[in-house]
């Protein structure tokens, strides 16, 4: 199924929303044509919890509108997938914070 221009933004738009509210599983295709899951966010808290220091400012780097930077919560660090690439995304609304069973 391709998106409408139009309905492309409004997907990265509401994508983008969620990985900034918390953890987003995806799929989608790597370059080399292989599947990949990945549970991700771009929410500060899940990421200063895991390495404070990955927060440093990056501001210097030319974006790229093509290419989505994302934390990869089970490898601790950062990756990127491709928004042409996404063959699903799931996340779960009100599951147990993960931080607070480890903090507790």
């Amino acid at each position: 199924m391709t998106l409408s221009e139009k309905d492309f933004k409004l997907f990265k738009k509401w994508l983008t929303g969620h990985l900034k509210f918390g953890p987003v599983t995806l799929t989608f295709t790597k370059k080399d044509g292989s599947d990949r899951v990945m549970r991700c966010t771009t929410n500060p808290t899940y990421i200063m919890f895991k390495d404070p220091s990955i927060l440093e400012s990056k501001s210097d780097r030319k974006v790229n509108e093509d290419v989505m930077p994302v934390f990869d919560l089970d490898a601790s660090g950062w990756r990127s997938f491709r928004w042409d690439s996404i063959k699903s995304v799931a996340f779960t609304i009100g599951e147990e914070d993960e931080r607070n069973k480890e903090i507790q």
